[in-house]
């Protein structure tokens, strides 16, 4: 009974451990976009495991490759050659557009900023970073100090002196009132100020569209302004792209692409949806770049056969069938169905986001103050509906997130935005 497995959850493993929803939910299995739980109620993933089943539930093409390499090896470490772990990171150095990519694999979103963290420190010889107001980068040591959400950062302790910058939240702060060139003006114009009065960093590091702080981002083009300031002094930049990659935004394969005209990042980031629920992280980075560390390092599990089957399987079907060009096609229909419900539901301040990384963000009617508590009873709402959702946001977690699949269909699109119209009525009666 899922009644006593929530009791012994909550005899062995830590309280800060978040669980969605009253009544905790146990998923028991999942198909394309839906999943069921252990009572046999079926419900349609909007939120991917956190964004992390980017293609399907139980794809076949996946599930194959799995099968096939746990048949043959399933781990061996980086200390030996690994066919599997060699031919993702082809594919993945092409796509990254960094010229003279080299890729570490990592297990995990987290390690891959840490290492990226520890790339830039040692290739700059500083310790101090900027990052962005609103960011999350993780739950590590490191990436917990550079985190600029409050809610998901439990220390003030680091090992890093962390600097923190405008721009990643569009409609708040000091420059919300400006039109797009006048707030990208501002915000460089600050980060310019920032650094007259420290010594160089090493790096910034910045989603693209920022993820837990509820789906916002900047305009285009910001960090590409940033880019001229921080190449002038030979700063860094570290796209972290976690959340964005692959194709989730629909305009674009990676968030970055968004800000492009100075080029690619230094180093990139990404984790998540290349596994399609494998464990698989990694960093790209120019080979001067990756190649600074002067001792020797391994992965025990980073680039494990099995995960790097997966994710080639994954990124293969992905490419294959254009889910970036799906992203695009039904995340822009979902997006205005969304928009169309948000009119008539005074708790919504705004609908964002582009492709499948939507943000719906929730505040008391007629004010600007985050409403948590709306947010938490749409999530329930949601999920009585037969819909799961997550939620996010710099302020209280009042945002709303909605990230299906990128193999959604615009039936599934439609059924799913007909549940989130109830749901959000709701907050009304």
């Amino acid at each position: 009974m899922t009644e006593d497995l929530l009791g012994r959850h909550r005899d062995v493993l830590p309280d800060w451990l978040a669980l969605y929803y009253q009544d905790p939910l146990e998923i028991t299995h999942g198909e394309g976009r839906y999943v069921w739980d252990a009572h046999g109620t079926k419900y349609l993933d909007f939120f991917g495991g956190i964004l992390t089943t980017m293609t399907a539930h139980a794809l076949p093409e996946v599930t194959k490759a799995v099968t096939e390499q746990a048949g043959r090896i399933i781990h061996s470490s980086t200390l030996y050659l690994n066919r599997p772990m060699v031919e993702l990171a082809e594919r993945v150095a092409q796509l990254s557009g960094i010229p003279d990519a080299r890729v570490f694999f990592t297990t995990s979103g987290t390690e891959a900023n840490d290492t990226a963290l520890l790339l830039a420190t040692t290739y700059r010889r500083s310790n101090t970073v900027l990052a962005m107001r609103n960011s999350y980068h993780g739950r590590s040591f490191s990436s917990v100090g550079i985190t600029g959400n409050r809610g998901w950062s439990p220390t003030s302790l680091s090992p890093l002196q962390t600097m923190y910058v405008h721009g990643g939240v569009r409609n708040r702060g000091p420059f919300a009132a400006m039109d797009d060139d006048g707030f990208v003006r501002a915000c460089v114009d600050d980060l310019t100020d920032l650094l007259g009065h420290t010594r160089p960093p090493a790096a910034l590091i910045a989603e693209p569209i920022q993820g837990v702080g509820g789906f916002t981002s900047p305009p285009d083009g910001l960090y590409a302004a940033f880019r001229e300031v921080l190449s002038e002094r030979g700063i860094l930049w570290i796209a972290d792209e976690v959340q964005t990659g692959w194709g989730r935004t629909g305009d674009h394969f990676w968030g970055w692409q968004a800000h492009d005209r100075n080029g690619p990042p230094d180093i990139l980031t990404f984790a998540k949806g290349i596994g399609n629920g494998m464990s698989i992280g990694g960093v790209v980075a120019r080979a001067d770049i990756m190649n600074c560390l002067d001792s020797n390092s391994i992965s025990t599990f980073g680039g494990t056969q099995v995960t790097m089957a997966a994710g080639l399987a994954n990124l293969t079907y992905l490419l294959e069938h254009d889910l970036q060009g799906n992203a695009r096609r039904v995340g822009g229909l979902l997006i205005e169905r969304l928009r169309a419900v948000a009119v008539r539901v005074p708790h919504v301040r705004e609908v964002r986001g582009r492709g499948l990384m939507i943000g719906v963000e929730l505040t008391t009617p007629g004010t600007d103050r985050a409403d948590p508590d709306a947010a938490s009873a749409v999530l329930e709402a949601a999920r009585a509906g037969g819909l799961l959702i997550g939620k996010g946001g710099g302020h209280n977690t009042s945002a709303l997130r909605i990230a299906p699949p990128l193999s959604l269909t615009v039936a599934e699109a439609e059924e799913g935005a007909a549940i989130l119209d109830h749901a959000l009525r709701s907050l009304d009666q």
